[in-house]
C-alpha cells in the first residue's frame, strides 16, 4: 500500500513542475520511468515472497503427527505368513503412546508360550468395548490366528476385531459362478469314491451342462437325467444346479485328499463368493457352511481357511438367531480352535450348547437322536400347529420354530453339552437322495458311533435321548460298541436313555407301507420297521439283556392320538405295546408321533418330566 502512495506522489510532482528544455525533460522522464518501474517490480517481489512465506508457514504439517495417525489405520510389521507366527515376536521393537500399551500388551499376552495366558487374553479382548476403532483394526491386523479364532469363539466379542474378507477374485472373461462350480466339481477325483459320491457328481456334472447349453440358446430340459419335475418347475435353472453341486461337494469333501484339491483349485474363495450372493437362501448357505465345516477337520487347512476370510462370516453367523446358522458356524469354528477343543465334529454332528468357548465346566453330555424323516433342529422344536408328516413340509425352513435343548434345557442344566445328530432318512425309495444308497440301521449306527466318538462322546456321563427309529439306533450303537474295546467308554459312562415313541416291537407305519409298496415304495428304513421283521427282533431281545446288566436308566414315552400322514392318511404309528421297551417307566401322553417330543411350553409335563429324569440320573454327576 505504501508503495502504491508513493508512486502516486512522484507523478503528481512529475506533472507539476516547471517545463525544463526539452531534452532535458526527456532524459529525465526516462529516469522516473526507470526508477519507478524498479520501484514497482522490487516492491512487487517483496510482497510476493512474503506472502508465499506466510501461506507455506500457515500449510505446514507435524509429519510425527501425521505418521502417528497413520499408525491407528495400518500397522507395519514384518511379513510373516500365519503358520510362522507362533515363533514370531513382532512387539520387541515396536513404538506406540502410552494410551496404546495396553493394545500391545494384550497381544503380546496373547501370543504367550503359557496356554492359560493366552487364553486369558483372548478373554479380556473379547470383553473390550470401548476401544477406538483403530485400536480394534490393531488386534485385528496383528493378532495370530489362534487369537482370531478364540475370539470368534467369544459370545461378547465385539465385531470390530474382524476385518471384512479380502477382495474376491474376478470370475474369469465369459465364466460364471455356476461354470466354475461344475469345473471345480470336474476337477476332482472321480474314481475309487463312494457310489452316493459318484451319483451326486455325475448328475450335477449332467444338470449343469444341461444348464450351460441353455444359456447358451439351447433347450433347458425339465427334469434332465434324475432332476425331480416337481423341484424343476418354478426355480432358475441356476439355482437349482447350484445345489447338485455343492451337495456333491459336501460329499467330496468328507474325504481328506478332496479337501485338498478344493483348496487348491480355489474353491474357499469360490464358495464364499456365492455364499454371499445367496444370503437370502438358507439352504445354499446351509450346504456351503457343511462343506467349510469338513474341511476344518483338516488341521493343514486352517491358515487357508482363516487367510481367506472365512472367520469374520463364521463369527457373523454365530449371533444369527437362526440356530440352524448359528449351529452350522459353531461346529466349523469348534473344529478351527485346536487351542481348547480336542474333539472334531464330523458333518451331521452339532453342539447345542455351549457354541462359544465357556469357563463352565461341563460335566455330562446329552445326546439328541431324531427319527425317520427327522432333522438335528426341527424334531426338537416346540409343538406347533403341524399337523402333516410329509417331507415337504419338514424341509421348509420357513417353518422352522425354535429347538428347545439349546433354549431350556441349556439354560436350565449350563454344565451340559448338548448334542444333536442329523442324518438322511426316507419313507419311500421314490424320495430318497441317492437311489443307490441303501443304510440299514446296523449301517448308520456303526456311521454315527464313529462320529461320535470322535466328538469326544464316552468321556463324560451320557444320557441318550431319542425319538421313533432314533431310539433303535441308538440300541444298535450301544450294542456295537460293547463288542469294540476301543469304545468301551461309551458303554461305562452311560447313565440313561430317553426313548419318545420307539417301535421297539414295530410299527404300523412299515405294515401299511408294505401294504400299498406299489404306491409308497418303502424305504429300507421303513421296511425294518414292520413287526415281523428278524432283525428288528433280535435288536431287542438283545438290548433289553444288555441294559438290565448295566443297569440303564430308562424312560419310555408313547403317543395315544394318530398321526396325519399326507391329507388323507391317518395312523397310529406306534403303539403302547410297541413302545414298552420292557424295563423303566412307560408314559402315555395325549399327542400324536410327531409331537411327543415336542412340548407345548416350558413348564409342559413332556418336557419337566425329561429334565426331571436329566437331573435325577445325573444327579452325582453334576455335583462332582
Amino acid at each position: 500500500m505504501s508503495l502504491a502512495a508513493y508512486c502516486i506522489i512522484c507523478c503528481r510532482r512529475i506533472g507539476t513542475l516547471t517545463p525544463p528544455p526539452k531534452s532535458t525533460t526527456y532524459r529525465r522522464d526516462i529516469r522516473n520511468v526507470i526508477k519507478f518501474t524498479g520501484s514497482l517490480i522490487l516492491g512487487g517481489s517483496l510482497f510476493l515472497t512474503y506472502e508465499v512465506w506466510a501461506l507455506k508457514k500457515s500449510l505446514t504439517l507435524d509429519t510425527q503427527v501425521v505418521e502417528r495417525e497413520k499408525m491407528k489405520s495400518y500397522i507395519y510389521v514384518d511379513t510373516v505368513s500365519l503358520d510362522d507366527r507362533e515363533n514370531y515376536d513382532p512387539f520387541s521393537t515396536v513404538d506406540v503412546e502410552d494410551h496404546e500399551c495396553a493394545v500391545w500388551l494384550l497381544l503380546r499376552k496373547s501370543q504367550s508360550g503359557d496356554r492359560a495366558a493366552r487364553l486369558q487374553a483372548v478373554q479380556e479382548m473379547s470383553e473390550i468395548h470401548h476401544w477406538h476403532d483403530y485400536q480394534y483394526r490393531i488386534i485385528a491386523q496383528a493378532c495370530d490366528l489362534r487369537t482370531l479364532i478364540g475370539l470368534a469363539r467369544s459370545k461378547e466379542s465385539d465385531p470390530r476385531f474382524f476385518l471384512p474378507p479380502p477382495p474376491l477374485p474376478s470370475l474369469k472373461e465369459d465364466s460364471s459362478i455356476e461354470e466354475e462350480l461344475r469345473q471345480l466339481l470336474a476337477s476332482l477325483p472321480q474314481t475309487e469314491i463312494d457310489e452316493c459320491i459318484q451319483y451326486f457328481t455325475s448328475l450335477a456334472l449332467s444338470e449343469s451342462s444341461q444348464s450351460l447349453a441353455a444359456q447358451k440358446g439351447g433347450l433347458w430340459c425339465f427334469g434332465g437325467n434324475g432332476l425331480p419335475y416337481a423341484e424343476s418347475f418354478g426355480e432358475v435353472p441356476s439355482a437349482t444346479v447350484e445345489m447338485f453341486c455343492l451337495e456333491a461337494l459336501v460329499k467330496h469333501s468328507e474325504i481328506s485328499t478332496h479337501c485338498d484339491q478344493i483348496e487348491a483349485n480355489g474353491g474357499l474363495q469360490l464358495l464364499q463368493r456365492l455364499y454371499q450372493l445367496h444370503k437370502d437362501c438358507p439352504k445354499i448357505q446351509r450346504n456351503i457352511m457343511r462343506i467349510i465345516g469338513n474341511m476344518a477337520l483338516n488341521e493343514r487347512l486352517h491358515s487357508t481357511i482363516v487367510r481367506s476370510g472365512w472367520v469374520s462370516i463364521l463369527a457373523e453367523a454365530m449371533k444369527s438367531r437362526r440356530i440352524m446358522e448359528a449351529s452350522h458356524a459353531a461346529r466349523t469354528l469348534a473344529n478351527l480352535d485346536r487351542e481348547t477343543m480336542r474333539e472334531k465334529y464330523h458333518d451331521g454332528v452339532y453342539v447345542l450348547h455351549p457354541q462359544y468357548r465357556t469357563s463352565q465346566p461341563i460335566k455330562a453330555d446329552v445326546l439328541f437322536i431324531h427319527g425317520l424323516m427327522g432333522a438335528a433342529f426341527k424334531t426338537w422344536r416346540q409343538q406347533d400347529s403341524e399337523q402333516v408328516l410329509t417331507e415337504k413340509i419338514l424341509e421348509d425352513e420357513a417353518r422352522y420354530s425354535t429347538c428347545w435343548p439349546k433354549t431350556w434345557l441349556a439354560r436350565d442344566c449350563p454344565a451340559l453339552r448338548i448334542i444333536s445328530v442329523e442324518y438322511d432318512t426316507s419313507l419311500s425309495d421314490w424320495r430318497t437322495r441317492c437311489p443307490v444308497e441303501r443304510k440299514s440301521i446296523a449301517f448308520r449306527s456303526n456311521e454315527l458311533l464313529r462320529k461320535l466318538r470322535a466328538a469326544g462322546v464316552g468321556d463324560r456321563p451320557v444320557i441318550w435321548v431319542s425319538h421313533s427309529m432314533g431310539g433303535l439306533l441308538v440300541k444298535k450303537m450301544l450294542l456295537e460298541a460293547s463288542k469294540k474295546p476301543e469304545m468301551s467308554t461309551v458303554i461305562n459312562n452311560t447313565r440313561g436313555i430317553i426313548f419318545y415313541s420307539v417301535p421297539h416291537h414295530g410299527s404300523h407305519l412299515a405294515e401299511y407301507s408294505v401294504n400299498i409298496r406299489y404306491l409308497l415304495f418303502p424305504s429300507l428304513e421303513v421296511k425294518e420297521l414292520s413287526k415281523d421283521s428278524p432283525a428288528l427282533k433280535t435288536l431287542q431281545d438283545d438290548f433289553l439283556e444288555f441294559a438290565k446288566d448295566k443297569n440303564f436308566q430308562v424312560l419310555n414315552f408313547v403317543e395315544t392320538l394318530p398321526t396325519y400322514i399326507g391329507s388323507m392318511i391317518k395312523l397310529h404309528v406306534v403303539p403302547v405295546e410297541s413302545a414298552d421297551l420292557g424295563i423303566g417307566d412307560l408314559i402315555p401322553v395325549d399327542v400324536d408321533h410327531l409331537n411327543i417330543c415336542k412340548p407345548k411350553k416350558k413348564d409342559a409335563f413332556l418336557y419337566q418330566r425329561t429334565l426331571q429324569f436329566i437331573c435325577e440320573t445325573l444327579a452325582k454327576d453334576l455335583e462332582s
